[in-house]
């Protein structure tokens, strides 16, 4: 099959999560994290919304580091460089394919973090993992939650990265501010998740979706079971 070409900010939005529950403020700190990933409670993921591709999927993992601020908790994410190969200029969390030499998803978060954005991983308390997300581009990808204690600095590797920021976490677990948009090609559908989030100062979003997006939706399920 072949993958259509489209921007997802002009497709249409067909709903949002506004009827969905809130998340109590309380499982939005680190303290109701941590508590949260000692449990087992019963819960589905978002199901995929992908474009098929031949062949196994290759292992990836990201880092979703909520960074600890006083005024709470916020997510570094990035825009990928606008010349690479998969995922040109999307907001992504920092992360890559898994390297015969990573003992494990946790390892592989952490070292493309480093990389990415120079995060020194002795800053980050990993609290788990959400399920793998299969991606249309052929990745499945282990998404390692954890939480980035200052003292800490982040720079860009500008081979991969063209800018690093924060949205604060209630934001995005916030189920009205979850788009489904959807496209329509030859036929087919595809509907996926959006999260939009305004530019301070310059104007114009960051406009979150597609894996990201999706992760973002799962860790919101995982926090309202």
């Amino acid at each position: 099959m072949i993958r259509p070409v489209f921007e997802p900010e002009v497709l249409p939005i067909e709903t949002t999560g506004a009827a969905l529950p809130r998340i109590a403020p309380y499982r939005l700190t680190p303290a109701g994290l941590r508590e949260r990933f000692t449990q087992r409670l019963a819960w589905a993921p978002e199901p995929f919304e992908t474009f098929p591709e031949r062949g196994d999927p290759r292992a990836a993992a990201v880092l979703v580091p909520l960074v600890v601020r006083e005024t709470g908790l916020s997510v570094l994410l990035t825009q990928r460089a606008d010349h690479l190969s998969d995922h040109a200029g999307q907001i992504s969390f920092p992360g890559g394919r898994r390297e015969p030499f990573d003992r494990d998803a946790t390892a592989t978060a952490l070292r493309e973090a480093q990389e990415e954005v120079a995060l020194d991983p002795a800053r980050v308390e990993v609290l788990g993992a959400l399920p793998d997300y299969l991606t249309g581009t052929g990745f499945r990808v282990a998404p390692v939650v954890g939480l980035v204690h200052s003292p800490f600095t982040v720079q860009a590797d500008t081979l991969e990265v063209a800018e690093i920021f924060e949205v604060p976490l209630p934001f995005l677990m916030n189920p009205a501010n979850h788009e489904v948009r959807v496209l329509r090609w030859e036929g087919g559908e595809r509907r996926f998740f959006a999260m939009p989030y305004p530019r301070s100062g310059a104007g114009g979003q960051y406009f979150i979706w597609g894996a990201t997006a999706g992760m973002l939706r799962n860790f919101y399920r995982f926090l309202a079971a």
